[in-house]
């Protein structure tokens, strides 16, 4: 018989995989695989060790259960291996962009272990920054340093409204950095305030920051901001929820790139690179595309050929929190800035 390993977080939201374990196992050997689980551990790498494990044993199946981060780490278990198991997100944590991508129901832990009755799955492309796999964003530069400012236990409690709090008090302090960005068609040596490569659609919620990204083509969908002044940033924001109208700007580059170079030519500050909303590393960093390197189960009935679809009540309410994202900041003065809409130092 077929075997599959569920890997689960026990943590993750408020402990309801452990609760619903059962269920999960049952749905796997409804769909023909022998189940078991393994509960993660605080040490580092538990889920990693773990799916690299049951991978070069010939599992077919490994279930990633949990938030994004147990993900990402069976994600770096799999990824090296010459023959790679498919692999079944069940979502529980905070964010569950990758989830959103495949289309599987979130806050439904049953209805997701149910996806793999369909037996639909999609080849995706992953990244590879160094030795370091990624499947959804990697980003460097200042707008990029909330996400390691807000705690995990307010993001735990408070969702997108800790990164709405902290975001609108860090914006004043975001300045340029000096980049040397090599990308498939061209060369940027410039100021910028952030870059970013996403593979997917979903980043942190929304839907409308990568709008054409596809699944399975073998290109990063990358954004360079040349601008740091906090006005324009803020109405970069505010086109980007108007239908992701920012890629069209020019204080933007938006381009289609199999791979990057990414270093700075700033001695003072490194330029921490942020790797699926974790700290991966500094610059400089070369990131490749590996083309349809894993294959995922998938509801893919709901994902058109453009990898987008319509907005449902829960990517409504995240669109709000990023509009008042842009409300809140934009409610700042501009006693304390300088002509650069930055802080002026005292």
């Amino acid at each position: 018989m077929r075997k599959a390993r569920v890997i689960y977080n026990p943590t993750s939201g408020k402990e309801v995989l452990k609760r619903n374990l059962a269920d999960i196992l049952q749905s796997l050997e409804e769909a023909g695989y022998e189940a078991s689980a393994y509960a993660t551990t605080p040490e580092p790498n538990s889920a990693k060790s773990e799916a690299r494990r049951v991978g070069e044993l010939g599992f077919e199946v490994v279930v990633a259960a949990g938030g994004d981060g147990t993900i990402n780490e069976v994600v770096n278990g799999l990824a090296p291996l010459a023959i790679r198991p498919k692999i079944l997100v069940i979502p529980a944590g905070t964010t569950n962009d990758y989830a959103r991508a495949l289309r599987i129901p979130r806050g439904d832990i049953k209805g997701a272990a149910e996806i793999i009755k369909r037996n639909q799955t999609v080849k995706m492309d992953i990244g590879k920054a160094a030795d370091t796999y990624f499947i959804n964003i990697a980003a460097g530069g200042y707008l990029t340093e909330l996400t390691y400012e807000v705690p995990s236990e307010l993001k735990s409690i408070f969702g997108y409204l800790a990164y709405l709090v902290k975001g609108a008090e860090m914006l004043p302090r975001v300045k340029p950095v000096q980049m040397h960005i090599e990308y498939d068609d061209g060369v940027y040596d410039g100021q910028a305030s952030m870059f970013f490569i996403g593979l997917t659609n979903s980043v942190g919620g929304f839907e409308q920051i990568v709008p054409d990204a596809k699944l399975d083509d073998g290109k990063f969908s990358l954004i360079i901001v040349k601008t740091a002044n906090i006005f324009e940033i803020v109405h970069l924001i505010a086109l980007m929820m108007n239908g992701g109208k920012h890629v069209n700007d020019p204080r933007i580059i938006y381009q289609k790139t199999n791979t990057l170079y990414v270093e700075t030519e700033e001695l003072d500050k490194p330029l921490m690179i942020n790797l699926d909303g974790e700290y991966g590393g500094d610059a400089p960093m070369r990131f490749e595309n590996l083309h349809q390197h894993l294959e995922f189960f998938a509801n893919t009935d709901a994902i058109p050929d453009e990898a987008i679809t319509g907005v449902d009540p829960e990517e409504a309410e995240y669109e709000e929190v990023g509009k008042e994202f842009v409300r809140e900041v934009e409610k700042l003065t501009d006693e304390d800035l300088d002509g650069d809409g930055q802080i002026e130092d005292k």
